[in-house]
């Protein structure tokens, strides 16, 4: 579905608590992808500084404002604090107000949030730990399908998505395995491309493996131009499939219906 805003533009006060709500769900994603790589409860206990071990103050814990004040740093131990968490913070409220105004306050909007969080978090672990957690892609690609029973894109072209986007790289981890025997990818992009089919359908599930796979080799020849990597280093997939069907679940309904056109 393309992005349109409804006729007389949104109510900014509705926009306004969804980018707030957003940055303060952006701040449990942060949680969810520093604790999930390391097998620690997302719930408990609370959040803390990661060097020290201080558990913060509300104040210290604001979303985006407490970085700012304390410029980066943790107030006890004057530890930097990565810039990656503000950014989270920052663009989950972004994918939770453009989805308000494409979808307004519909059982789609929610359902699309819930895949976007579940994107950014996989993007980050395995952007850091090379790690897509199956706590998040195997109850994904359930969740995914079960929805396309009443949601777009229906529970057809989600069945063929989840299998023809875990399928299809299966089928290229399985060659390029016994073609140089070494895992050239890993299970974890599999479960996570049939997560997206699940969501999105097959149109946008091979949209999103190009995406993924035009942007993953300009990284990787940026890299060995650069002299920061050679043929043999292992860019993490999965945060280049994250990325794309971040994408296509926004703006790839057109250019898929466009593609598919030549065909028909």
């Amino acid at each position: 579905m393309p992005v349109e805003f409804a006729q007389g533009g949104p109510a900014w006060l509705e926009v306004l608590v969804v980018a707030v709500f957003g940055l303060c769900v952006g701040s449990f994603l942060n949680v969810c992808a520093y604790r999930m790589p390391l097998g620690e409860s997302i719930v408990s206990p609370a959040s803390r500084c990661t060097t020290c071990g201080r558990t913060l103050s509300w104040f210290d814990n604001v979303p985006v404002i407490s970085w700012v004040v304390l410029r980066g740093r943790c107030r006890t131990c004057k530890t930097p604090v990565s810039w990656m968490y503000p950014s989270v913070e920052i663009i989950t409220s972004l994918v939770f107000v453009l989805t308000y105004l494409t979808y307004g306050l519909t059982l789609l909007s929610l359902v699309r949030v819930v895949f976007a969080c579940a994107l950014i978090v996989l993007f980050i672990t395995d952007l850091q730990h090379k790690i897509l957690p199956n706590a998040i892609t195997l109850p994904g690609i359930i969740i995914g399908f079960i929805c396309s029973f009443f949601l777009p894109p229906g529970w057809v072209s989600s069945l063929i998505g989840l299998i023809v986007g875990g399928g299809f790289l299966w089928a290229m981890a399985e060659a390029y395995y016994r073609l140089r025997g070494q895992e050239g990818l890993g299970m974890g992009d599999v479960k996570l491309l049939a997560m997206i089919g699940a969501f999105l359908g097959w149109k946008l599930v091979l949209l999103t493996l190009v995406f993924a796979s035009l942007t993953g080799s300009l990284a990787g020849g940026l890299l060995i131009a650069s002299g920061r990597g050679g043929m043999k280093y292992a860019l993490p997939f999965g945060t280049f499939l994250a990325v794309g069907a971040l994408f296509a679940a926004t703006w790839g309904e057109p250019i898929a219906d466009w593609y598919f056109a030549f065909y028909q």
